[in-house]
């Protein structure tokens, strides 16, 4: 028992601990201010850097535009259109390069950037390739297809040729916690898809032709972008994903490869003796290094609580039993 007292009366106090996390967080937080400044003084450029083919990256799910309070990686069409139009107005670059490493996301998002690229493509003496990396589904692929030529690892996730729309239903929890959804809408449909009540039959139908519309519009891009039979395309474009080597197969994909055989392949298209990568990217001013920086500090910081807050609790059981 005196054991014990003794590790007990050594423990820090809640206030004191406390007062210790209070402390850190504030010289986190000041450190991750000077961090973001120097950063952003070496990051921020609004001049196009030097080279012969740009490289612009797609990750992470394709948004509209960007949400600034997430950390999560994205490509947001409104960035990617303006990075291709810069890369399209200078003259030393003659090819366009986009690494792509996305599950897709918003139809109409996908079909800008694409639509983008094939105007390049067709309006302008410069060559555009996607090289698929890991991943390049759904709208991604379709991104993928409005380029000159496809390259894909062996082993990356592609096709993926499909529209999906879902949400939650919480008409089960309410119905156990006695709530109620009162339902008053000007129109008869104004709520369809509200998560406090089930679709009708008749919704889904609504709801399903439209899905069956987007598809469409879908497989046709795709069919004409890789110069393809429609009814082909429809075949492949059940939603299902194939590995880089059988959609090379299916002709989903041309070539197996990676960046380095992007290069090779534009050094004998274009006839350049050498290949300078160039990646373009959105320039990062110092209020976006001081958020991204703070916020993972801040999700750093914070696991570190738990994880000590945690800790102490499972020392303060062993210690009393």
């Amino acid at each position: 028992m005196s054991k014990n007292k003794t590790l007990q009366n050594n423990m820090p106090s809640p206030k004191s601990r406390w007062l210790a996390i209070i402390i850190t967080l504030l010289i986190l937080t000041f450190f991750a201010y000077i961090f973001a400044g120097i950063t952003s003084l070496f990051s921020y450029s609004d001049e196009a850097a030097w080279g012969n083919v740009a490289l612009i990256k797609i990750r992470g799910i394709i948004t509209a535009q960007e949400d600034e309070f997430t950390l999560d990686d994205q490509a947001a069409s409104d960035e990617i259109i303006k990075l291709i139009k810069k890369a399209e107005e200078n003259p030393d670059v003659k090819a366009i390069l986009f690494e792509i490493n996305s599950p897709g996301g918003s139809a109409v998002a996908s079909k800008e950037i694409a639509d983008e690229i094939a105007r390049v493509s067709s309006n302008v003496n410069k060559t555009t390739i996607a090289v698929i990396r890991e991943m390049g589904t759904s709208g991604a692929y379709w991104i993928a297809s409005s380029t000159d030529l496809i390259i894909a690892s062996p082993l990356s996730v592609t096709g993926s040729i499909g529209v999906i729309s879902s949400y939650l239903e919480f008409n089960k929890l309410f119905d156990k916690y006695g709530i109620n959804y009162r339902r008053l809408v000007a129109g008869k449909y104004k709520d369809i898809g509200s998560p406090f009540r089930n679709l009708t039959d008749e919704e889904k139908k609504k709801i399903k032709k439209q899905l069956d519309s987007v598809h469409e519009y879908f497989i046709k891009e795709i069919a004409k972008n890789r110069n393809m039979g429609v009814e082909d395309v429809r075949k492949l474009a059940d939603g299902l994903f194939y590995l880089g080597e059988e959609a090379q197969k299916l002709g989903l994909v041309d070539v197996l490869g990676d960046k380095e055989t992007a290069k090779d392949i534009l050094k004998d298209t274009l006839n350049l003796p050498d290949i300078q990568l160039v990646e373009y990217k959105k320039p990062q001013g110092f209020i976006d290094a001081l958020f991204k920086s703070f916020s993972r500090q801040s999700f750093n910081v914070g696991e570190g609580i738990g994880k000590n807050l945690v800790n102490t609790e499972a020392k303060k059981s062993i210690i009393s039993a």
